[in-house]
């Protein structure tokens, strides 16, 4: 599971099966002070998230699937849940 942020959406005219009704969106990873963060990545929306919501993102293809009730579905992530407030105490 990671956090991030939903900075855009992906349209597409022609999409496999797995992705049909379901909407996809691009996610900004968000990291602390400090670390690297991995390039922006696509996910399947499964909480209603917008454009500038913080997200809760499952990125493990197995865990992906069985949210979705796809077994033998090609999707990697997925996005869970969205973020009211992130509070981070200093070290």
């Amino acid at each position: 599971m990671i956090l991030g942020k939903v900075v855009g959406t992906v349209v597409t005219t022609i999409s496999h099966p797995h992705y049909n009704n379901r909407r996809l969106l691009v996610v900004q990873p968000m990291v602390t002070e400090g670390e690297t963060a991995d390039g922006d990545f696509i996910a399947v929306d499964h909480a209603q998230a917008g454009i500038g919501d913080t997200v809760l993102v499952n990125r493990e293809g197995n865990g992906a699937r069985q949210v979705l009730n796809l077994p033998n579905g090609c999707i990697i992530s997925v996005i869970v849940g969205i973020v009211d407030m992130v509070k981070m105490d200093a070290k």
